[in-house]
């Protein structure tokens, strides 16, 4: 893990540097830079990966084993999407797989016929309020196709695209399915839900510096990831 000073000096590049120059520098050698890419993305992948997941350790696990998995196959991003797209769709990858292997669902589309009812976490019984407690549980209910698409959607700010490309799904259908998601909450929590969904599943502070430790810890014992790309050529 960098001393306090070289994570201050890499938090202070992140403005500047954009996601693929990023991962040019990563992939040429400077590995310690993939830091960047996890705090730029940890609450974005957390949120999506927690409306797959029932419950937020899970979702840590899945997320760091996305960003091994991510850091290990840098050299073969091409760029033809975003690449946000591409770390958010390993990441969906990853939560479905451990779906699979548990054989409770086989793609997004089971999942609408299949709601889920998750435990109440730690944060839901802690709300302060009645309106955020009534929307957890609202959320938490909704089957896991609608829910992710919500999330992305309305919480991470998505666009149609973007959303369709991460989950392997046309424009139209996310369309669809964000407009069931919207219907299933109370018409009466509608002004209100922009501010109040912000604040569920927040991923900061010693939650996301724990899992970029861990990250950097894993990635240290993977060969150069600037040596599998000379071997590529």
């Amino acid at each position: 893990m960098p001393h306090r000073s070289a994570e201050s000096a890499i938090q202070g590049q992140a403005a500047s540097l954009s996601d693929e120059e990023i991962v040019a520098r990563v992939v040429s050698g400077e590995a310690a830079l993939f830091e960047m890419i996890m705090r730029r993305y940890n609450q974005r992948l957390f949120r999506t990966l927690r409306a797959l997941v029932p419950n937020d350790s899970e979702a840590e696990d899945v997320l760091q084993e996305a960003y091994v998995h991510a850091y290990h196959h840098l050299a073969q991003f091409e760029g033809r999407a975003k690449f946000s797209t591409w770390l958010t769709r390993i990441a969906i990858h990853e939560a479905l797989a451990r779906q699979k292997r548990r054989r409770r669902f086989t793609s997004l589309d089971d999942l609408e016929r299949q709601p889920v009812m998750a435990d109440p976490t730690p944060e839901e019984r802690a709300t302060s309020t009645e309106l955020r407690g009534v929307l957890q549980r609202a959320i938490d209910r909704m089957p896991e196709s609608l829910r992710v698409v919500f999330m992305m959607r309305e919480v991470e700010g998505l666009g149609t695209e973007e959303t369709a490309e991460c989950l392997g799904l046309s424009a139209s259908n996310v369309k669809v399915r964000l407009h069931r998601a919207r219907a299933l909450l109370r018409s009466r929590l509608d002004e209100k839900m922009g501010t109040e969904v912000r604040r569920l599943h927040a991923f900061a502070g010693e939650r996301c510096d724990a899992i970029v430790a861990s990250v950097l810890r894993r990635i240290d014992e993977i060969p150069s990831i600037a040596a599998e790309a000379a071997r590529m050529i």
